[in-house]
C-alpha cells in the first residue's frame, strides 16, 4: 500500500498527534511548532497527495475530503496508531472535522485552524481546479503571499511547495474543497475541539471559525490578531501556546498532576503565597513543568522521582529535595528506594552532597513516620 509522505517526531511511546497541511503547503507549514509539540507527543505530519514526498496518484479528479482523510486512516493503522490528536490547517484542517464527525472513534481531539465547515460554495474551486488542470501552478503560485499572509510576511520555502506541487492532485484537493460542507453535521462532533482563527485570514476568515465553535458544544475558539491564512507559519508561538492548552488540558490538568504528586497541602500554601508579581512564574510551572513534564507517559512517575531527587542533589536544593522526598512516597518509592537513590549521588554529586540529601531526607521520613530523624555523618 502506497502510504501519505509524512514525518514523525518525539517518543514513540508518548501519545500521538497528527498534523495536516493547507492546500499548497506541505509539512514544513508545521516546522516552527512541531519540534515544540514533539517534547510531549508523537508527531506525525503528512503531506498532501502530490504535495512533498506524497505520491500524485494517491488522488484523482472528484476526489472528497473522506478520500483524504481515509488515506490519514491508513497512515495511521500503518504507524500503529489507534486513536490520537488531530490538528489541520485549511484542507487539513476539514479532514479533522470529517474523521471528528465519520469516525470519532479515532480521536482523541481535535484543532481545526484557518478552517471551515464549508469552503464559500463550489464554483471557486471547480473554476481553480480546471485553470490549475489547463495552465499548472506557477501563477497561481505568485498570488500565494496574498492569500497566505498578512502584508510584508512570506516564507519561501511554502511558496516553493506550492509552486512545485502536482496540478492534476492540486486540481483534486480543489474538487475536494468544491464538495466539502459538513455545516449540518457539526452538531455530531463530540470529541474536545479548539478552533483558532486568523484575523487577517481572507480565505476562512474568523466568522467561519466562529460558526464551527457555536456548532460544537464545549469547543474553544481562540482568535489570533496579526494572522492570516497559514497561521502555523505566521505566529508559531500563539499557535504552539493555544495547542499545548488544548492538547495537554494546559495549567488545569497541570496543577491536578501537581497536586497529586506534591499534596494538596503544598499546593494549597504556595497558592497563598501567589502574587500578581509570581502568577505568571507559578502558571508557568502548573502549565509546563507539570502540564507537559510530569504528564509524559515515556517515564513513569516513581522513574521522575528518581531523576528529580537526583537532580536537586546534585543543585544542592534541599529545600526543594525534602518537597520531592514527600513526593517520591506518593509515587511509590519505599524508603529503601529513596535512600538507594541518595547513594548513588554520592558517586557522581559527592559525599558532602549526599550528606545534607541524607539528612533532609531522613527528617522528612522521620516526619512522615511520626518518629525523631537520628543523626548524620
Amino acid at each position: 500500500m502506497t502510504l501519505l509522505d509524512h514525518r514523525t517526531e518525539g517518543p514513540a511511546t508518548a501519545p500521538p498527534l497528527l498534523l495536516g497541511p493547507s492546500l499548497g503547503t506541505s509539512y514544513a507549514l508545521w516546522d516552527e511548532v512541531a519540534p515544540e509539540l514533539s517534547v510531549a507527543h508523537r508527531v506525525i505530519r503528512w503531506n498532501l497527495p502530490g504535495h512533498g514526498g506524497s505520491a500524485a496518484e494517491l488522488i484523482s479528479a472528484g476526489a472528497t475530503v473522506g478520500d483524504l482523510a481515509a488515506l490519514v486512516l491508513d497512515l495511521a493503522d500503518a504507524l500503529g496508531v489507534e486513536r490520537f490528536a488531530y490538528a489541520g490547517v485549511s484542507l487539513g484542517g476539514a479532514v479533522g472535522l470529517h474523521l471528528a464527525v465519520h469516525h470519532p472513534e479515532r480521536l482523541t481531539s481535535l484543532a481545526a485552524i484557518c478552517s471551515s465547515a464549508h469552503f464559500n460554495g463550489e464554483r471557486p474551486w471547480r473554476e481553480r481546479a480546471e485553470t490549475v488542470r489547463r495552465e499548472g501552478l506557477a501563477k497561481l503560485a505568485e498570488s500565494a503571499d496574498a492569500r497566505w499572509f498578512t502584508a510584508g510576511f512570506t516564507v519561501p520555502g511554502l511558496i516553493r511547495d506550492h509552486r512545485e506541487a502536482d496540478p492534476a492532485a492540486y486540481a483534486a484537493c480543489c474538487d475536494a474543497l468544491a464538495a466539502f460542507d459538513l455545516r449540518d453535521r457539526l452538531a455530531d462532533v463530540s470529541v474536545p475541539t479548539l478552533l483558532i482563527a486568523g484575523r487577517d485570514d481572507p480565505a476562512t476568515p474568523p466568522a467561519h471559525l466562529r460558526e464551527i465553535a457555536d456548532a460544537v458544544a464545549g469547543s474553544t475558539l481562540v482568535e489570533l490578531p496579526g494572522a492570516s491564512h497559514l497561521a502555523p507559519a505566521e505566529r508559531p508561538e500563539a499557535v504552539l501556546a493555544a495547542l499545548r492548552d488544548h492538547l495537554g488540558g494546559g495549567a488545569r490538568r497541570g496543577m491536578a498532576v501537581r497536586r497529586e504528586v506534591l499534596g494538596d497541602a503544598h499546593v494549597d500554601r504556595a497558592q497563598s503565597r501567589q502574587t500578581p508579581f509570581t502568577a505568571r512564574f507559578q502558571d508557568f510551572i502548573s502549565r509546563y513543568a507539570w502540564g507537559e513534564i510530569w504528564t509524559d507517559g515515556t517515564l513513569s512517575r516513581r522513574e521522575r522521582s528518581m531523576v528529580t531527587m537526583t537532580a536537586l542533589v546534585a543543585h544542592g536544593h534541599y529545600e526543594e529535595l525534602a518537597m520531592h522526598v514527600r513526593a517520591a512516597r506518593r509515587n511509590g518509592l519505599t524508603p529503601d528506594e529513596i535512600g538507594a537513590v541518595l547513594l548513588q549521588t554520592a558517586v557522581y554529586c559527592g559525599v558532602p552532597a549526599a550528606n545534607s540529601a541524607f539528612a533532609t531526607a531522613q527528617r522528612v521520613l522521620a516526619e512522615e513516620e511520626g518518629s525523631q530523624p537520628g543523626a548524620t555523618a
